[in-house]
């Protein structure tokens, strides 16, 4: 508890969690964003329209997942973004989210989470960017490491993180209190809320969503422009030849 006595107060709501067994097809509004829980999902085959991009993860059982004739199923694991309309059709006793994200057009990805990430974090924490912003500034996906005894430094983000925990045991500090994490929790951090994440005995992960970045390619500076080069000189150097806006 001496963690909580330490912190400024702060009107900012941090965290959230949401039940699954109160999900409705209608899902949870989350600043632009909404967040599903597949259980909204099992009474049968649903057509995801077309305003919007859609991320998803399996948590248990499989989903199909189909945008005109390109048809998957999906077991427990894999994650995926799809741009709308699309339509999704659940197995029996499955599990998982679904994010949706407004005026987006996604790539259709598919993929299957690994045990860490790959990227060096904070704290002794480990990330890897599963789907990464096609664009700078495009929404992303990610998966966290925590291995066990992590205390990470309190912090904020400028935007919501929604996500779940996928497996191990943790506990998320506010100052609202604490928080006792278990796999299958959906959660959202919200912008600017003071969090940080504690392990003991247990790691952790967890996926978490980005609706934004500050990192991607641009126009004038992606690997194809980069490395192309022109008696020596890149591409991305000579303004001359770079294709007008489209």
């Amino acid at each position: 508890m001496s963690d909580l006595q330490t912190l400024p107060e702060s009107s900012v709501k941090a965290f959230s969690l949401f039940d699954h067994a109160q999900a409705t097809e209608n899902g949870w509004a989350l600043g632009m964003n909404i967040l599903w829980s597949l259980d909204a999902f099992k009474a049968g085959p649903v057509l995801l329209p077309e305003c919007y991009s859609y991320f998803g993860y399996v948590s248990e059982g499989s989903v199909d997942i189909w945008e005109d004739s390109a048809r998957l199923n999906l077991s427990q694991g894999f994650y995926f973004s799809l741009p709308g309309p699309a339509n999704i059709s659940l197995r029996e006793r499955t599990h998982g989210l679904l994010i949706g994200e407004p005026e987006y057009h996604s790539f259709f990805q598919v993929g299957r989470i690994e045990h860490t990430g790959r990227l060096l974090y904070i704290d002794g924490c480990t990330d890897s960017l599963l789907i990464p912003p096609i664009r700078k500034g495009d929404p992303c996906l990610n998966l966290l490491y925590f291995p066990p005894g992590i205390d990470q430094t309190m912090h904020t983000h400028p935007s919501e993180r929604i996500g779940m925990i996928l497996s191990g045991h943790g506990v998320c500090i506010t100052p609202d209190g604490e928080t006792d994490l278990k796999p299958g929790m959906l959660f959202c951090i919200h912008p600017e809320g003071k969090h940080k994440f504690r392990t003991t005995t247990s790691e952790m992960r967890v996926l978490a969503y980005h609706p934004d970045s500050d990192f991607g390619p641009t126009d004038q500076d992606h690997p194809m422009i980069n490395r192309t080069m022109v008696n020596g000189v890149s591409a991305r150097n000579i303004p001359a030849i770079h294709t007008p806006d489209l």
